[in-house]
């Protein structure tokens, strides 16, 4: 195998940059095997690192046309390549960076970082053997296999795997355009008027910080609302188009390809119709959206008495859950719906929210019951909708919360009381 690279040197490592071909990758890469232990024990456990994650990446593959890749990092041992340097001169100036590995019949190649793209290139080239022109960066460093180049590759190896950071759901959020809730999402943020401007905070995750005063709710909050949507929208779609492929796969394959145009504007729609409802339903939102204050959310969410509880990220995402339970279980639209649940009052400070969601002596909002306060809704929207098992559920845990000392079967009559 002769490849053209890019020498450099790093710390104290030298490196040459190239590229390989899917076949290349195949037929040349070997798994992480006695490189970097003795030991079976530890050979085993690092052979297991290598999850079923790689599937994921074989079907990306597959089915990605503009399927790319970052680097392989490909560490080389027994006979090294050797390199032959190319001597390029341009503008008076020279390099010897530019060269030729050419790797002998006996080296082994493994991963150092990179195992699930090897395995699933490899499982790729199973299936369909005409991606074997495709090709993916590489970069090669040198191994010795004895004790002390044991040690260097595994520190390579903990570094590179250590610090790689996982792509963070704002980022997915800003940027995937494969993810239809995503790109839903962002359609959103740039055109509907619940959600444009500072009316949704950009933090990294659900909470809103006590200072905000502008933010409706958490972009985080709002991806994850329309999560629920992709999932009823899903469901619809498949009784009436039964055979249709995607929908016959699950979720998470379901966002690692951008569905088609139609679909996806279909879906847009969907998610605006839904939210259309929701913010010409509730008085909460339409006195919000009113306010042209500098602090217009201020009375809805505070630490006095804590606000609106569709204010909050932790009880607007079950809120619209227990809405979209209550359509599943009712022939009712979401307008219909959310007019309804207008009539429930969502005062944090009062019953039944009042230390289920809300810490009163503290002034803080309790985490952990978003289960609980979706079943409180839907109790309140109509108790008839509520099965058996959700009815004692609900009980237990409303008594517990509320320390209620009577017949647990009468802790739900003291709410409207």
């Amino acid at each position: 195998m002769k490849v053209p690279a890019i020498r450099a040197l790093m710390g104290n490592w030298t490196y040459y940059v190239t590229t390989l071909s899917f076949d290349q990758v195949a037929k040349h890469v070997s798994k992480v095997d006695e490189q970097l232990h003795k030991s079976e024990s530890l050979k085993d456990l690092i052979q297991r690192s290598v999850t079923n994650n790689y599937v994921s990446i074989k079907n990306y593959i597959l089915n990605q046309p503009e399927l790319f890749f970052n680097s392989l990092v490909l560490a080389v041992y027994n006979d090294y390549p050797n390199w032959r340097e190319v001597e390029i001169s341009y503008d008076n100036e020279e390099t010897y960076q530019l060269g030729l590995l050419d790797f002998p019949g006996e080296h082994k190649i493994f991963p150092l970082d990179g195992q699930h793209r090897v395995e699933g290139i490899k499982a790729a080239l199973e299936i369909n053997p005409e991606l074997g022109s495709q090709q993916i960066a590489a970069i090669f460093v040198g191994h010795q296999n004895d004790e002390m180049g044991m040690r260097k590759s595994r520190r390579l190896f903990s570094t590179l795997n250590r610090y790689a950071k996982p792509v963070t759901m704002d980022d997915i959020i800003a940027l995937d355009e494969d993810d239809s809730i995503a790109i839903a999402t962002r359609e959103l943020l740039e055109t509907f008027d619940l959600f444009t401007s500072n009316k949704v905070t950009k933090n990294k995750n659900k909470a809103i910080q006590d200072n905000d005063k502008t933010s409706f709710t958490s972009i985080i909050t709002l991806y994850d609302c329309n999560y629920e949507l992709l999932k009823l929208f899903r469901k619809t779609r498949k009784a009436e188009f039964p055979n249709q492929h995607r929908d016959s796969k699950t979720l998470s394959e379901y966002l690692k390809f951008r569905p088609e145009e139609v679909e996806l504007e279909l879906f847009i729609t969907f998610c605006i119709e839904f939210w259309t409802a929701f913010a010409n339903s509730f008085t909460v939102v339409q006195d919000y959206l009113k306010i042209k204050t500098s602090n217009p959310a201020a009375t809805f969410r505070n630490s006095e008495n804590g606000g609106n509880l569709l204010f909050r990220p932790v009880g607007l995402y079950p809120i619209i859950q227990a809405a979209i339970e209550i359509h599943k279980r009712t022939p009712y639209d979401f307008e219909s719906i959310f007019s309804g649940m207008n009539e429930i009052d969502f005062t944090l400070n009062q019953a039944p929210w009042r230390q289920v969601v809300w810490n009163p002596y503290e002034g803080l909002m309790i985490m952990g019951n978003q289960g609980f306060t979706k079943l409180l809704a839907i109790f309140l929207y109509d108790n008839e909708l509520l099965r058996p098992n959700e009815r004692k559920n609900l009980q237990l845990k409303y008594a517990a919360a509320i320390s209620y000392e009577g017949e647990i079967a009468n802790v739900l009559n003291t709410i409207n009381n």
